[in-house]
């Protein structure tokens, strides 16, 4: 398996926080399918994947969260979450279109996609998006 990297560090507890609210958000999105929330998920991965993170305020959430209860910094590198974030992104998007033409069976199987990734890094810190980027490199050699 190999992670994409770019030599800058971010907290990863405050990287799993940021992943257990998306968690949160798409469990709340596929109880009442209110489009918003996957709205704002979208504009909160873009910003995240786009190096606008500072922006983020699940980030920003994080932050204070992480700050408040002074849990530890774990330094890791930023590339990997960064990719994910940008995965997050395009199922985002997806999951919005799919729910515009009313194909709930996309919504539900990709919102199911978007919250087993989302968990596992929230629990587990296991980042789903180095396997699919090894993977991408692998096919689009």
């Amino acid at each position: 398996m190999e992670c994409p990297v770019d030599f800058i560090s971010i907290n990863e507890n405050k990287a799993r926080l940021t992943a257990f609210f998306v968690f949160i958000l798409t469990i709340v999105y596929l109880l009442n399918g209110f489009w918003l929330i996957m709205a704002f998920l979208l504009v909160d991965f873009s910003l995240r994947s786009f190096n606008l993170g500072k922006y983020s305020l699940l980030g920003f959430i994080s932050d204070a969260i992480v700050k408040q209860l002074k849990i530890k910094n774990k330094p890791v590198d930023r590339a990997p979450k960064r990719f994910a974030a940008g995965v997050g992104l395009v199922f985002s998007l997806a999951i919005l279109v799919a729910g515009y033409f009313q194909q709930q069976l996309i919504v539900y199987s990709l919102s199911g996609i978007l919250l087993f990734f989302a968990f596992l890094e929230s629990c587990f810190g296991f980042c789903a998006g180095c396997y699919v980027y090894s993977a991408g490199k692998i096919i689009f050699k």
